[in-house]
């Protein structure tokens, strides 16, 4: 063991902010899909748009996600291979 908790927690901060389902389900679209933007995904879970984008907003800060601007849009992607390896071994 090590006492040294530091390592522990960035992991858990990490696992906190893959706990709420919708995250959950975000994150497994973004892989499957590649990247998507807000539009999408709101149509796609039937959410509002205000829901999703609070969400991103918690991936991004956790930098689970990250964004690509296109014009007036933004398409967010997957850019933690961590968080990657986990939703596949979770799905």
């Amino acid at each position: 063991m090590n006492k040294d908790v530091s390592e522990y927690n960035e992991a858990a901060e990490l696992l906190k902010t893959l706990a709420h389902p919708m995250r959950l389900c975000i994150v497994k679209g973004l892989l499957e899909k590649g990247e998507c933007n807000v539009t999408y995904m709101t149509n796609c879970l039937e959410c509002p748009q205000s829901t999703i984008s609070q969400h991103l907003q918690k991936l991004r800060s956790a930098k689970i996600i990250e964004g690509r601007r296109n014009g007036l849009e933004i398409y967010y992607s997957v850019c933690n291979d961590k968080v990657a390896e986990i939703v596949k071994i979770l799905f």
